[in-house]
C-alpha cells in the first residue's frame, strides 16, 4: 500500500466468528489496522500501548481493528481458539475486534510484514501512516507516539508528519 491508497476491503471473522470490517467511507473519523498475533513479544510488548490509544480516542470517532493473519498450523499459539481465549482471559485488554485472516488474502493486500504493523486511515480510508506504534517495543514511556500523531493530524484534517516507519516485530508467519 502506498501513502493516500483506499483501504482494501477487510471483512474477516472476530473470535465469536462474527464477520468485521472497516467502517465505510466516511462512518469513522478514522481507522487503524493493526496486524498482530498472540506469541510475538514485540507484539505483546506494544500490546498495552495501542489498546491505550484504542480507548483515548474511541470518543473521538477512531475505529480500531486488530488482524492475526498467521499459520495457525505451524504457530498454534495464534489459532482462532488460542485468540478468543487471550481476549476471553481479559476482555478489558481488547477494546477492538480480533480477528483471524486465515486465508492470508487480507495480509497480502496491505503489505503486513510484521507484528505489529499499523495502518492508520482517514476518513475516507485513505492509507495516512503505515508502519510501528513509536520508536522503541521496550520503552512503554514512548506511548505510541508515532500512532498518536498520526491520529492527532488525521483527526485534524492535515497529513502526519512522519507519515511511515519501518514495521518492527516479528515477522508475519506465512503458511508453507
Amino acid at each position: 500500500m502506498k501513502l493516500g491508497e483506499a483501504a482494501p476491503p477487510l471483512d474477516l471473522p472476530d473470535t465469536t466468528g462474527a464477520p468485521q470490517s472497516l467502517p465505510a467511507s466516511g462512518e469513522a473519523a478514522a481507522a487503524v489496522v493493526i496486524w498482530t498475533c498472540n506469541h510475538c513479544p514485540y507484539a505483546l510488548a506494544w500490546h498495552d500501548r495501542t489498546v491505550a490509544v484504542a480507548n483515548e480516542y474511541a470518543d473521538r470517532g477512531v475505529r480500531f481493528l486488530a488482524v492475526n493473519s498467521n499459520d495457525a498450523e505451524r504457530y498454534p499459539h495464534d489459532s482462532p481458539e488460542a485468540m478468543r481465549e487471550r481476549v476471553e482471559a481479559a476482555p478489558e485488554e481488547w477494546p477492538f475486534p480480533y480477528l483471524h485472516d486465515a486465508s492470508q488474502d487480507a495480509a497480502r493486500a496491505y503489505g503486513a510484514k510484521t507484528t505489529p504493523h499499523l495502518y492508520v486511515f482517514d476518513s475516507e480510508l485513505r492509507l495516512a501512516y503505515e508502519g510501528a506504534p513509536d520508536a522503541d517495543h521496550r520503552d512503554p514511556s514512548l506511548d505510541a507516539a508515532w500512532l498518536r500523531d498520526a491520529l492527532d493530524a488525521v483527526l485534524a484534517g492535515k497529513s502526519p508528519e512522519c507519515a511511515e516507519t519501518e514495521p518492527v516485530g516479528c515477522s508475519v508467519k506465512w503458511r508453507g
